[in-house]
């Protein structure tokens, strides 16, 4: 066996080995995340989130049980699995943070500054957009996900959302599409979802919100595209925005079909 033969040999043997111990510290990520599982802190912030969703609060002193979020008045079980949508009596395409500000505008009797001058938690000043977003979402656990593009703001925010998946900028000419439009890639021991893909779309969707261990806070699907933004050096993505309604729908009409699963949890 010649010197370079051997040489060849022991190369495939090593990227073999290196594929191999990749894998196996994929799987065993994968079991840790489903051991946490049983006992994720989210359900924390879904009594919250309940409690808050029956506060009499803002000006009016009523409660958000009469909020519409798409399935009729104060009707929650399996709405998230419906959003965004386009609701008639605002005019435009709503995600579920943007629908809640709605409610807390026209209900409530809040200011929107008022109503949107914490969209996510830090420490002890917690964020009540987090905590509902936590037990309405668990509401639709198990539901699949139906999101419609049927009306024309509803196709018109899917397109500008498909637009800035792709849009490179920035100072590292990154794009959503440079993290989430292969099969494979990873950042240290975390899988980054293919979202070009069908069964990608549905996992990277299905699993927000989410309880993240390293911050020891639950993060809305608001938040995950904020923080995404913050790390490709993008202009900030102001909360409840049409840029960040269209991202969504993009991304949650993708994933139709699928059963909704969150809120999970995450490194």
């Amino acid at each position: 066996m010649t010197v370079f033969r051997t040489l060849a040999i022991a190369g495939l043997l090593l990227g073999y080995a290196a594929v191999t111990s990749a894998q196996s510290a994929v799987d065993e990520i994968a079991k840790y995340r489903q051991q946490l599982q049983d006992g994720n802190p989210a359900d924390l912030w879904e009594a919250r989130g309940e409690d808050v969703w029956k506060q009499k609060r803002g000006p009016k002193g009523v409660s958000l049980e009469r909020c519409d979020l798409g399935l009729g008045p104060g009707v929650v079980t399996g709405a998230y699995a419906q959003l965004p949508r386009y609701f008639s009596d605002a005019d435009r395409v709503m995600d579920l943070e943007t629908r809640l500000v709605h409610c807390m505008v026209t209900l409530q009797g809040m200011s929107l500054a008022d109503a949107t001058k914490r969209p996510f938690g830090s420490g002890t000043n917690r964020s009540d957009f987090e905590a509902l977003a936590a037990w309405i979402t668990a509401e639709s656990r198990g539901t699949k996900m139906n999101v419609s593009i049927s009306h024309p703001k509803e196709a018109q925010a899917y397109r500008l959302g498909e637009k800035m998946f792709y849009f490179r900028g920035g100072p590292h000419d990154f794009a959503c599409a440079t993290c989430h439009g292969e099969s494979g890639k990873r950042i240290r021991l975390q899988d980054l979802p293919n979202l070009t893909e069908k069964a990608g779309a549905q996992l990277g969707y299905t699993t927000w919100p989410a309880y993240r261990v390293s911050q020891g806070e639950l993060r809305t699907f608001q938040w995950r595209l904020y923080d995404c933004f913050r790390q490709q050096r993008f202009p900030e993505l102001k909360f409840t925005s049409e840029a960040s309604i269209a991202l969504t729908t993009f991304l949650a009409y993708n994933a139709n079909g699928a059963a909704f699963n969150a809120p999970a949890i995450k490194r």
